[in-house]
């Protein structure tokens, strides 16, 4: 078979165009678990809220278990803190889960326009109204395993309805539970279509979804009275590099949703384009959208000319500022000359000099005489005084206590005529009981 060499180009340029669109770029804010540790500091998932219910999620270095192996009755879920900003991604989970035979857990996926406040750690029999996609696996229909899809547009209280089962739009069976290893689980959304895929093997598709930008992925776990232990090894957010740097080039309002320390920096570049003569300030864009050399020279040549432009800028802003605070400072130095005149502050430096001088005066006269007389004329009075006190003192204490004490005659005076009285009263007191009239029984 001979192909000519336009042929050999074309094939190889096909190639090279198929071998691109399968190119996939890992979106690092909606990932872990595909590096070395899912947690830098084992307490907490980057770009992740972790939050259980009658328990705490546990948190390893290669997997995070949502609900332990015992006791049931307990929920564990994982929301991302960023949204979606691809038309075009693939999810892919790895899971495992294990406990007795009867086990009857779920584990839902959720890509849903509300977050951790809203959803929680519902699954999809508690929770009530959700706008997006849920992906549950669980025991349904007791053929030991099934993966089904539910969409909802935010009417739908799956809590109340009578038959949430009848709602889903897919479903395939697969038997995920004590395999001994982790089920990946792959969803792929395109712009035309929704696939599903377990451990590689299509589930179900449908060409009539269309998933919006913006919606935020979760992952949560319950386990019932026999409890099935689900743990989380990794979930891998990836889309392709030519997708990826059409929405770097595209509106800053297309742009993925930015983590919080980006969203602190913007206001920043916001401020900066907002100064006088700034030229524009080019995007924020990530490394691996730069794929060529030519592409690499133009940002680097972009980005010095307009620092170049920023820095003349922020010179001729300081020449500017400069000559005003100049222009001011003569202004005031005009307003001030006139109000306070010569003559003025030759009068206020006499007046300080004579003031000087009085204060001078009195410190001399102070240091130059001699208080010892009156100091001693001062001692000799506080010792006549004490020496008055001294000889007059015992001489009123006798007198005061002479006149002031009761006198004795009085007293005894006092005391026999109370016994005189005692007597009387007694001896009356024995004449009228000998006088009395006798009584007999």
């Amino acid at each position: 078979m001979f192909i000519s060499p336009s042929g050999v180009w074309l094939l190889a340029l096909s190639a090279l165009a198929a071998s691109t669109a399968r190119a996939q770029y890992v979106i690092e804010s909606l990932s872990f678990g595909h590096k070395e540790s899912i947690s830098p500091n084992h307490r907490t998932v980057p770009g992740w809220q972790l939050s259980g219910e009658g328990h705490t999620p546990q948190l390893l270095s290669d997997r995070i278990i949502l609900t332990p192996p015992h006791p049931g009755s307990k929920r564990g879920a994982l929301w991302s803190e960023t949204g979606v900003g691809w038309s075009e991604w693939t999810a892919d989970l790895d899971f495992r889960a294990s406990g007795p035979e009867r086990g009857s857990g779920n584990l839902q996926i959720w890509f849903t326009k509300d977050r951790q406040a809203e959803m929680g750690v519902a699954s999809v029999y508690t929770v009530r109204q959700f706008d997006g996609l849920v992906l549950v696996l669980d025991q349904y229909g007791g053929r030991g395993g099934s993966v089904r899809g539910f969409l909802n547009d935010g009417t739908t209280s799956y809590k109340d309805h009578h038959n949430v089962d009848s709602l889903a739009f897919g479903h395939c069976d697969y038997a995920y539970r004590n395999l001994g290893r982790p089920t990946n689980v792959r969803i792929k959304n395109g712009h035309d279509n929704l696939e599903v895929h377990v451990d590689d093997k299509p589930c179900f598709s449908s060409d009539k979804i269309r998933l919006p930008l913006g919606y935020y992925f979760g992952i949560s776990a319950a386990s019932a009275e026999i409890p099935d232990s689900f743990e989380v090894n990794k979930f891998v957010v990836s889309t392709s590099n030519s997708i990826a740097r059409e929405e770097v080039r595209k509106a800053p309002s297309q742009h993925p949703p930015q983590t919080q320390e980006q969203q602190e920096k913007r206001p920043s570049l916001q401020r900066m384009q907002e100064l006088p003569g700034i030229t524009s300030i080019p995007e924020d864009a990530p490394a691996e959208s730069i794929k060529s050399q030519e592409e690499q020279f133009a940002d680097s040549h972009n980005r010095l000319q307009g620092l170049n432009h920023q820095v003349a800028t922020i010179y001729e802003e300081f020449t500017k500022l400069s000559k005003a605070m100049e222009d001011r400072h003569r202004e005031l130095m005009s307003k001030t000359a006139p109000s306070v005149s010569h003559d003025q502050i030759n009068q206020m430096d006499s007046r300080i000099q004579a003031i000087e001088r009085s204060v001078e005066a009195v410190r001399r006269d102070i240091e130059g005489r001699d208080y010892k007389e009156h100091l001693t004329s001062l001692q000799d009075a506080l010792k006549d005084t004490k020496a008055s006190l001294m000889d007059s003192l015992p001489q009123t204490m006798s007198q005061i206590v002479s006149t002031s004490a009761p006198k004795m005659g009085k007293f005894i005076f006092v005391v026999i005529a109370f016994q005189i009285m005692l007597a009387g009263s007694y001896i009356v007191y024995k004449r009228r009981r000998a006088n009395a009239p006798k009584k007999y029984l």
